[in-house]
């Protein structure tokens, strides 16, 4: 097999030649079809998270087809094309799993972070945390993103309350994720109001052409007092700058796993009974609601594809902001 692994942070990832692995007890090998580029891989390449486990193989929104099953596995077949997200093993036992929260959970492991992930021609996964990918897209590099962007965006999306309460919706940096909740929040009769970096005239064109009633840069304040926003860009500055634009009783979600430091700001613009939440990881329970709606509403997933060797090259295009919509590297 064929991985790109990182050595360490900063360092650039590194085309390795592998013995092709085999599942152990509860596992399955599959063949990567695709892999879609998340800004959490830039974190960890970045150093901007501890890494727990070097060499890693990053990449946690993977397309594959079964080829091997590990003892005691069922319900999966050989041939059969199955999703992996980020989430790729909770505990079952401590107080967050048995509360319906494995998102919480007290001893995770993450695929690409403490386990290898898809930027490989194969991996292997914890067959429990498998996802059947029963979608009208049969593309594997425009499913690849639903695996991430779309779970967590789903997650972020629940996090801002009901539709009813929230029909006003503010998504700030429009990249994979918010590409894919303007989709889903105007299938819920939401109105979206879309941020984007300052002067990216062409996002904020693709924001207008899925839906959002507005697009504007993120120093710009929305036409109408927002209902809730969702963060996803890393960028802790703009904390205070949506909860200027939400309403008395709006909520700010964070959607993202690292962020830079957030500023300092009055606490006027808290008061009313504004909120700041966070987001973090996905539930098995998230994948199976978000992959429904998939299958009921086929969502248009802006790709930009790369081949294997070129995953550095993805990298620095998303750290860059040079990709509208979702990087996937196609084995």
């Amino acid at each position: 097999m064929r991985a790109m692994v990182l050595g360490a942070a900063w360092l650039p990832l590194e085309l390795e030649c592998r013995a092709t692995p085999k599942p152990g007890p509860g596992e399955l090998r599959l063949r990567v079809l695709a892999c879609a580029v998340c800004r959490t891989d830039l974190h960890i390449v970045d150093g901007e998270l501890p890494l727990p486990v070097l060499p890693i193989v990053p990449g946690h929104e993977i397309v594959g087809v079964v080829d091997a099953l590990g003892a005691g596995v069922e319900g999966f077949a050989i041939g059969e094309r199955v999703g992996v997200p980020w989430l790729g093993h909770s505990c079952g036992c401590c107080a967050f799993c048995l509360d319906a929260h494995e998102n919480l959970c007290d001893a995770p492991r993450f695929t690409g972070y403490h386990r290898d992930g898809g930027f490989a021609s194969h991996v292997i996964a914890e067959a429990a945390f498998c996802l059947p990918l029963e979608l009208p897209e049969t593309d594997a590099a425009r499913i690849a993103p639903l695996l991430c962007a779309g779970l967590i965006g789903w997650r972020s999306l629940k996090a801002a309350g009901e539709v009813a309460r929230t029909r006003r919706l503010g998504l700030y940096g429009f990249g994979a994720a918010a590409h894919l909740m303007t989709q889903v929040a105007v299938a819920q009769g939401r109105e979206v109001y879309a941020f984007s970096r300052p002067g990216d005239h062409a996002t904020q064109a693709l924001a207008r052409s899925l839906g959002a009633a507005w697009a504007g840069g993120s120093d710009q304040r929305p036409p109408e007092p927002l209902d809730a926003a969702i963060l996803f860009a890393p960028a802790g500055e703009l904390v205070p700058a949506a909860l200027r634009a939400v309403r008395k009783g709006g909520r700010v979600v964070c959607g993202g796993i690292h962020m830079s430091d957030i500023p300092s700001f009055a606490y006027r613009l808290l008061w009313e009974e504004r909120s700041v939440v966070s987001v973090a990881n996905l539930t098995r329970a998230d994948a199976r609601e978000f992959l429904d709606f998939a299958q009921s509403h086929p969502l248009r997933v802006h790709v930009k594809t790369y081949a294997l060797t070129q995953a550095n090259e993805a990298l620095a295009d998303l750290r860059a902001g040079r990709i509208e919509g979702a990087a996937v590297l196609v084995p």
